[in-house]
């Protein structure tokens, strides 16, 4: 396909990715970012979290660059590659009359605009939404064994980026149903699945921890309408900004009118439906609904070349828009022009401030996976997040950063504490006390289980298995065990310590690489209205581990 770009589109293009190579070098990290930059420190076929196209962008970019810029650099470059597409993907020979109005249409949208320096897992997943549907486009016209290889293999950069491309596949299948009777479209899922089957050896190897997290494990809470569907069409709107009346409209107009725009219509309305029926269980991020702005694009600017009225007003809201999101990137770097202290204001800090005080002494935060990484960043020092039964798992509590601070003298950072023997101040200036512990150990990665069979029956003596993954044993004197009782929505609401005893009673260790069985007692008042337990274990000390999974009480187990 000859790429064909208007002076004009060309000046502007140019325009946008220096503006972004400038924000990317002056602007602090945001707290995501440093963890996919720690994601990237240790590349793998997938991470706790996403699959590893963020990592793989971080890399690449560090390749040219340094600190922030390098983080940053190839998402610069997305960016530009996803308004060519989109520009590519309009027909009409009347475009080149409106290249402002596109370039303000695109980048008003909120989330567009930010993921053009920003990188997150929907940099990448924007950019291969837009070239999945490119390459459809072609595919749909005229389908051959290239095209059919091409379009697999942009499935498969779309399941690398996010898992959420699942959605961007499944409804522009089923906009075209007749896809599943064509052989070049079989031979294209092939070659997706064949390329993504690394990422999917790698989550079998891990016990698909990625699915498992992100289906079963999210801790949820009780409906609330305000935060949970009012909140998803408040999301719908501030994609657009002031905008939105006129984006919406454009979209309530737009008729399918062939194969490839019904594609875009079903995706777009397919999102929102899909995202509309989880708000009714749970809060649904701004972020998971940014791929609609991809075929919105499209649809809102066809509808504008034939509808004046509606331009102008997109013309001038837009240009609004892009006026408050240019001020707030000034702020992101300068923080008195900033509503709020935001994740890009006081990084480099804070981290002086805890660097001073710890010298070259590896940090343990106590559940941080966001001020971990973004430590390690700044400073340059190892660090680790010790998470605990009242946070999550993430990518600190399947790597092995653990043994990093295994047996040092570390600095323990806690956000409970109200003293320590040093402390400092946040961004925000909350003070935030540690301590210095000498020879740490911790064994998070202890796994403990429960028989399913054992606890649906209701009976208080369980069988209890823990495996010790580590190269060394592991003596039970430095070991407490308790049951933690959950509500409904996975969240804590009570822990006991039990008693736990070996079940051959001889056995005073776990030894290493090696599962000991064990016999634990359930306390005998249960915590208010439990649904689920799971068992933790503390060690030398620290506070109740995620070691277990979460097991289904009995009905009326309360």
């Amino acid at each position: 396909m000859r790429l064909k770009l208007p002076p004009t589109f060309l000046y502007l293009l140019a325009l946008v990715l220096l503006l972004n190579i400038i924000q990317s070098f002056f602007t602090e990290l945001i707290f995501d970012e440093a963890y996919y930059w720690y994601y990237a420190q240790n590349m793998a076929w997938g991470y706790f979290d996403h699959p590893p196209m963020v990592a793989v962008l971080v890399k690449l970019g560090s390749l040219f660059f340094n600190q922030e810029l390098g983080v940053r650099f190839i998402s610069c470059l997305m960016s530009v590659g996803t308004c060519i597409i989109l520009w590519q993907l309009i027909d009409s020979k009347e475009k080149s009359k409106y290249t402002s109005l596109f370039f303000v249409l695109f980048f008003s949208m909120t989330l567009l605009h930010a993921y053009g320096f920003l990188t997150l897992p929907d940099t990448p997943l924007l950019f291969f939404t837009s070239l999945f549907l490119l390459v459809y486009k072609k595919f749909i016209e005229k389908p051959n064994l290239y095209i059919s290889l091409l379009l697999g293999l942009v499935m498969a950069g779309l399941m690398y980026s996010k898992y959420h491309a699942v959605l961007v596949i499944l409804f522009v299948i089923l906009s075209n149903l007749r896809l599943v009777q064509n052989k070049y479209a079989w031979f294209s899922v092939f070659i997706a699945i064949v390329a993504y089957s690394p990422h999917l050896h790698w989550l079998y190897e891990n016990d698909f921890v990625s699915i498992r997290y992100h289906l079963y494990e999210r801790p949820n809470r009780a409906y609330e309408f305000g935060d949970f569907t009012l909140a998803f069409f408040i999301n719908l709107i501030a994609l657009f900004g002031f905008t939105f009346p006129w984006i919406y409209k454009a979209l309530w107009k737009t008729k399918p009118r062939d194969t490839f725009s019904k594609a875009l219509l079903y995706l777009v309305y397919g999102v929102i439906i899909f995202f509309f029926i989880s708000s009714l269980s749970r809060r649904v991020q701004m972020q998971w609904l940014i791929i609609i702005c991809i075929p919105m694009v499209l649809i809102v600017f066809n509808y504008l070349l034939e509808n004046s009225n509606d331009r102008k007003w997109i013309m001038r809201m837009g240009i609004l828009n892009l006026g408050i999101l240019l001020f707030l990137r000034i702020g992101l770097i300068f923080e008195p022009f900033f509503p709020i202290v935001y994740e890009t204001h006081g990084n480099k800090k804070w981290v002086n401030s805890l660097n001073e005080k710890v010298g070259d002494a590896p940090v343990v935060f106590e559940n941080s996976y966001r001020e971990a990484p973004m430590y390690s960043f700044y400073s340059g020092i190892t660090s680790y997040s010790l998470n605990n039964i009242r946070y999550r798992r993430n990518q600190y509590s399947i790597d092995n950063s653990e043994m990093t601070v295994q047996g040092k003298d570390i600095a323990y950072i806690s956000k409970f504490r109200d003293n320590g023997d040093f402390e400092y101040l946040t961004a925000k200036e909350d003070t935030i006390y540690g301590v210095v512990i000498n020879n740490f150990q911790s064994f998070r990665k202890i796994r403990t289980y429960l028989k399913e069979s054992e606890v649906q029956s209701g009976a208080k003596e369980l069988s209890l298995e823990v495996d010790n993954p580590y190269e060394i044993d592991i003596p039970l004197s430095k070991l407490k065990f308790a049951v933690i009782f959950l509500d409904k929505y996975k969240n804590v609401v009570d822990i006991q310590e039990t008693q736990t005893i070996p079940a051959n009673k001889k056995d005073t260790i776990l030894r290493s690489k090696t599962t000991t069985s064990f016999k634990t007692m359930l306390p005998d008042t249960l915590a208010e209205e439990p649904n689920y337990i799971k068992i933790s274990i503390s060690e030398n000390t620290l506070y109740w581990g995620i070691n277990g999974d979460n097991v289904k009480l009995p009905d009326g187990s309360n």
